[in-house]
């Protein structure tokens, strides 16, 4: 564990067979709800995400919603939100991806990123690596570039880091084995 890891990790709460058996969930709503916590988080992820220089942040509905505007407002970028499919207004596009307990989709507006946009990818979680390479092929469907993802948490024993390859992937807490 890391010296930036070790607080944030007291924040994290496992929850065992959730939302299946044999998942052990791990559960941010702590560090929610601490302002040390939050604010630690929050200013590590902008950190780690300013060196690549975005100019969006994309985050997956629901849990890339919570820190992915705060660090677009902490490093000067925007930010724009991947949905479930049905919940955005106007023109979309999709991808379809795994989860480690099942399947899903996201969308985004057809506009929501300019060919040539430096985009930075971010989640709560890498686990599978799904969600987050869907969010990449979103990225570069719509001719803009992903310069990194960045998550508050990886489950290095499930491989995404792999998946996202050549993506540069940074996390801030990171466990090895369930």
């Amino acid at each position: 564990m890391t010296p930036q890891q070790a607080p944030l990790n007291g924040h994290i709460r496992s929850i065992q067979d959730f939302p299946k058996a044999g998942i052990v969930f791990r559960d941010i709503t702590p560090l929610l709800a601490s302002p040390h916590g939050l604010d630690a988080a929050t200013t590590a992820l902008a950190a780690a995400a300013r060196d690549r220089t975005p100019d969006i942040v994309i985050g997956p509905e629901a849990r890339g919603f919570l820190f992915g505007p705060a660090i677009a407002r902490e490093i000067g970028a925007g930010f724009v939100p991947a949905r479930k499919p049905g919940n955005l207004p106007f023109d979309t596009i999709s991808a379809d991806y795994s989860l480690e307990y099942g399947a899903d989709s996201l969308e985004l507006h057809a506009d929501a990123i300019s060919p040539g946009s430096r985009v930075l990818v971010h989640d709560d979680l890498l686990a599978t690596g799904g969600t987050a390479r869907a969010l990449c092929r979103l990225v570069e469907q719509l001719g803009g570039e992903v310069v990194g993802c960045v998550f508050l948490i990886e489950l290095a024993f499930l491989g995404g880091r792999e998946v996202l390859e050549p993506h540069d992937v940074h996390a801030l807490i990171r466990y090895d084995a369930e």
